[in-house]
């Protein structure tokens, strides 16, 4: 309730405009004002409005907080029916559903229309009354001009969609920065802590679709004892702080911690918040953004739970081509930067963000709809421009190089009938030695070190070859190439990965099968030329060229080529073999995938915008591969050194022939030769391979 307190005064500024808009819906289901053609579809988008602004005046006053558990569920349920397995087929919000009644131009109009009074949910149940507003008052503007259906009526809706996000810009942009670093915008923060966890039913609270992943989560958690919770907590947070030790920064300068978790782990969130709070810190946590003017195209940023349809969320990743120009971007700018600014204190609070993930979710193989909205090209390479300048803008209110975080995964239940198993391995793999793995590493470093050049070379149908050129040392008692990668910004421990020279870096990369945010990609293979992405492709579509706009849409983010940010060398062989153990290597996400193997990352570096803090390996020498020729260029133009995307590739062990390092004296040492370590010191990481024969 504290929520609706701290949104009172906005909420009365304009429950008069929104008390007209909900009159005007209740008239629209009386009367036949358009034509029969598009009827249906604003009579059945009304209903859902008016079912949405029940439940928000149910939450103001209370009455929402008695529902039981079968009711709650029921709501829910109704709530997420329309885009839920093959009701999916005949939802307006279905781009080949609407474009198949309403035709090419009104189809996808009518498509982001309906998303968008679904992207209203939450703001029903926070009792967000502003962007309910706004977004109803649009939905009737469209209505109003489809009641007087002429040879203007597209153009006129268009120019209406496209007002809307500019004009609201700033308010979406406001919400956004309030949600993600202002502490005292505390609705999730009130869940997790003043809820009896007990209860299940507070997880309907959120207004996201709960399945039985959160309330088997939620309830599983409850079942462990408070040790085995808190523990969960401390290795989380304890990753966080060391992450500050390791990248040279100082914690106690920041007092606001930003948290995305997902739902089902409040029980442990709720040590966590403790654990900050016991440092001095203050938490903020902010869901998910699912209005068009600040959804991620694919990436969750903010809590979340299972998804009740990912193809849906895959239709609608670049609806705002519908009205994204050159105007709107600087717009959008402007907004961001406002937004910013108003809460440039918290901003300059701000530690940076603690991650908990999950894996598990059941396999999903997108379809590429033509009736989609898409991003043309000049909107693509206008919309990597924008996100350019807005991260370079952001660098004002929060300096990369004085924040961390950290990122831990945990599976759901529906990863299996071995979920419980796979738990209690996960959270062995999420505790492994710190020390053990941190001295085993330093050998592979101190061979690395030795190194002109990397060969990484496949085997048993991968056809990566691929030279990875490494930065020269000037002074090798001093400096190092690698970073030495343990428990901390993202658990589990075992990796080591540089900032490669891009000059000369060349060959192929080629992984069988790779899940990486989400989405499945076969046979994928990536060629380069001096660092730079020269060709690419998949399996995963009998069209080439289909596969071709498959990557270059989520890996190369709609850019023409991106550098070899990170090669990396993952020495968890325990999470390797838990993989293979419970067949889940498919799913593991990529911070536990990318330790259980070789890998490598397209786009900026780890690195990035941080390139002249210095940070220190645990031996205490400087890690001096921190830029490459592209980052480089920020010295002389800020728009071409960064790309703003980071995407790890991971080559499991049984898939590499062989890992070697070349000197300047043409000596060939080898770290991993037929998925083994060889390198003298590591052995030991061979062990949990064993389990495999």
């Amino acid at each position: 309730m504290r929520t609706i307190q701290r949104l009172q005064e906005e909420n009365e500024e304009v429950f008069e405009r929104l008390s007209l808009s909900i009159e005007r819906l209740q008239v629209m289901l009386t009367e036949d004002t358009v034509s029969e053609k598009y009827r249906d579809f604003f009579k059945k988008n009304a209903v859902f409005l008016l079912k949405l602004y029940e439940i928000a005046l149910a939450v103001k006053s209370g009455e929402q907080a008695n529902l039981t558990l079968e009711q709650l569920k029921q709501q829910n349920e109704e709530l997420y029916k329309d885009i839920r397995n093959d009701n999916y087929n005949k939802s307006y919000a279905n781009p080949a559903y609407a474009v198949s009644v309403f035709g090419e131009e009104y189809g996808k109009i009518m498509t982001f229309l309906a998303t968008e009074v679904r992207s209203l949910i939450p703001c029903a149940f926070e009792y967000k009354l502003l962007p309910f507003t706004m977004s109803v008052e649009l939905f009737i503007e469209v209505y109003n001009y489809f009641e007087e259906e002429g040879e203007y009526t597209y153009k006129d809706v268009k120019r209406a969609i496209y007002y809307f996000a500019s004009d609201y810009a700033e308010d979406f942009m406001d919400m956004r920065v309030r949600e993600m670093y202002d502490p005292t915008y505390t609705f999730a923060y009130d869940i997790i802590m003043d809820s009896d966890l007990s209860d299940l039913r507070y997880l309907y609270q959120y207004g996201e679709y709960i399945t039985e992943n959160e309330l088997k989560i939620a309830g599983f958690l409850n079942e462990l004892s408070e040790e085995e919770v808190k523990a969960m907590a401390n290795t989380y947070t304890e990753g966080y702080v060391r992450g500050f030790v390791m990248m040279g920064a100082d914690l106690s300068k920041k007092s606001i911690v930003g948290i995305r978790t997902c739902i089902g782990f409040e029980r442990m969130m709720r040590y966590a918040f403790q654990y900050f709070e016991n440092l001095g810190k203050k938490v903020t946590v902010y869901r998910v953004a699912n209005d068009v003017i600040n959804r991620k195209g694919g990436r969750k940023v903010g809590y979340y739970a299972t998804s009740p349809n990912p193809q849906y969320e895959y239709d609608h990743r670049f609806d705002k081509g519908l009205f994204f120009d050159k105007n709107y971007a600087e717009r959008h700018l402007v907004a961001t930067k406002a937004a910013m600014e108003k809460y440039r204190v918290e901003c300059a609070s701000y530690a940076g963000p603690a991650v908990l993930e999950t894996f598990g979710e059941p396999d999903f193989e997108p379809i590429n709809k033509p009736e989609a909205i898409h991003l043309d090209n000049k909107q693509q390479e206008l919309n990597t421009q924008s996100q350019g300048q807005i991260s370079q803008m952001m660098q004002e209110f929060i300096k990369s190089e004085e924040i961390s975080f950290t990122i831990i995964a945990y599976p759901l239940p529906s990863i299996g009938a071995k979920f419980h198993d796979i738990f209690a391995e996960t959270v062995k793999v999420n505790n492994l030695d710190n020390e053990e793995y941190k001295a085993i590493q330093q050998h592979i470093i101190d061979a690395l070190d030795q190194g002109v050049y990397c060969h990484i070379l496949g085997s048993n149908g991968n056809t990566t070859d691929l030279k990875v050129m490494l930065y020269e040392l000037k002074n090798p008692e001093k400096e190092t190439i690698f970073e030495n990668c343990t428990a901390d910004v993202n658990i589990p421990v075992g990796e080591v990965f540089t900032s490669p020279k891009l000059t000369g870096t060349t060959g192929v990369l080629n992984v069988s099968k790779v899940f990486l945010n989400g989405l499945e990609y076969k046979d994928l293979k990536i060629s380069f030329e001096d660092g730079m992405i020269t060709d690419y492709g998949c399996s995963n579509f009998t069209d080439s060229e289909q596969n071709a706009n498959y990557v270059k849409e989520n890996i190369l983010m709609n850019r023409d080529t991106l550098p070899l940010g990170e090669f990396a060398i993952g020495t968890n062989t325990t999470a390797y073999v838990m993989g293979r153990k419970f067949d889940i290597q498919r799913k593991l996400p990529i911070l536990i995938a990318e330790k259980t193997g070789p890998h490598f990352a397209v786009g900026d570096t780890c690195y990035s915008r941080s390139e002249d803090h210095k940070v220190y390996n645990p031996d205490g020498k400087e890690i001096v591969a921190r830029e490459n020729e592209v980052s480089a260029l920020r010295h002389t133009d800020m728009a071409k050194a960064y790309v703003n995307c980071h995407t790890d590739i991971t080559i499991p062990y049984d898939e590499i022939k062989e890992i070697s390092v070349h000197t300047k004296d043409n000596q060939k040492i080898m770290i991993i030769e037929d998925g083994c370590f060889v390198l003298p010191g590591t052995e030991r990481l061979n062990d949990a391979l064993k389990e495999l024969e």
